[in-house]
């Protein structure tokens, strides 16, 4: 029997995991740019997944089984959907307004919601489904541009970005946990970490034909790099293992919720090793993300 309360302590762990994954990210990009410290999360992540689900097997003494079609065709579209949301918001980020598109993306988790409901049958109760949009409008307002001079204003383009971005990571979300669920594995340990191994194989197979045919130099310069690019798929992959394992034992929206968490995380971090001041608005977002959080496990 799964204890009810150990898909909340999974996602909390994920979520603190992808934002050392994301500050390790960003000390990156000076070097290899937007697009090469993203794809190292994937790139240097597979051998770590492939290395977590041998530890499992070997844990539970249960041999991980070859994704079935319906585990693999899950898998596949989990995994494009991802590249796709991210290179979205890289898109974003080169808008001058990328801000907006941001604050868009925070949208997931009522997607997420969406796309459960129709793909996996995943029904909400009322209680959960108002905790996941008091949490979500808690997080778009900690996002949302201010005003000040270094944010720029609206623009179109970079809100259609953040939508179709956050469409493709909710995607992404319901994909995987349909990909583990067709697996029909007894032990979720398992069916969690062979499907992370084979999402990560998939998009690291795609990322680097992609370089090969476009941007070799890019490879070179990720190579020369492969230390701290180890780290940050370390912690990437680490992320995805707990992501993967809370899909296992519950909705893709209930997690994903909970997930916001990680935009506190953020701010923290953003403190402590950026020493960026949190502004009020900000600090109203955090408490009303925590409103959500809270009535999320009150139900």
């Amino acid at each position: 029997m799964v204890p009810s309360w150990l898909w909340a302590a999974f996602t909390v762990t994920a979520a603190g995991a992808q934002t050392l994954r994301n500050a390790m990210q960003r000390d990156l990009i000076a070097s290899l740019g937007t697009g090469g410290a993203t794809y190292v999360r994937f790139l240097f992540g597979l051998p770590f997944a492939v290395s977590f689900l041998v530890l499992v097997a070997i844990g539970t003494q249960e041999v991980p089984p070859l994704p079935n079609s319906r585990a693999l065709a899950f898998t596949l579209l989990a995994a494009v959907s991802q590249i796709f949301a991210t290179a979205l918001m890289l898109a974003a980020m080169r808008e001058r307004a990328f801000v907006v598109a941001i604050a868009y993306t925070k949208t997931e988790p009522v997607l997420v919601a969406l796309f459960g409901l129709v793909v996996l049958g995943d029904h909400l109760s009322t209680p959960t489904a108002f905790a996941v949009l008091v949490a979500t409008v808690g997080v778009t307002l900690m996002s949302w541009p201010s005003g000040r001079a270094d944010e720029s204003a609206y623009s179109w383009r970079p809100a259609a970005y953040g939508l179709v971005s956050a469409a493709a990571f909710a995607l992404s979300a319901v994909g995987y946990r349909a990909a583990i669920l067709a697996l029909e594995l007894k032990n979720f340990i398992v069916a969690a970490s062979t499907i992370l191994a084979c999402g990560l194989a998939i998009q690291t197979a795609l990322i680097l034909v992609y370089l090969t045919l476009f941007d070799r130099r890019l490879i070179v310069s990720i190579g020369r790099l492969w230390r701290a690019s180890m780290t940050a798929g370390f912690t990437g992959a680490l992320a995805s293992q707990f992501w993967y394992l809370a899909f296992a034992i519950d909705t893709a929206a209930r997690v994903r919720t909970l997930a916001l968490v990680e935009m506190i995380f953020a701010q923290i971090a953003t403190r402590r090793l950026f020493r960026q001041e949190t502004r009020r608005r900000e600090l109203a977002g955090m408490a009303i993300i925590i409103a959500g959080v809270v009535l999320l496990l009150w139900d």
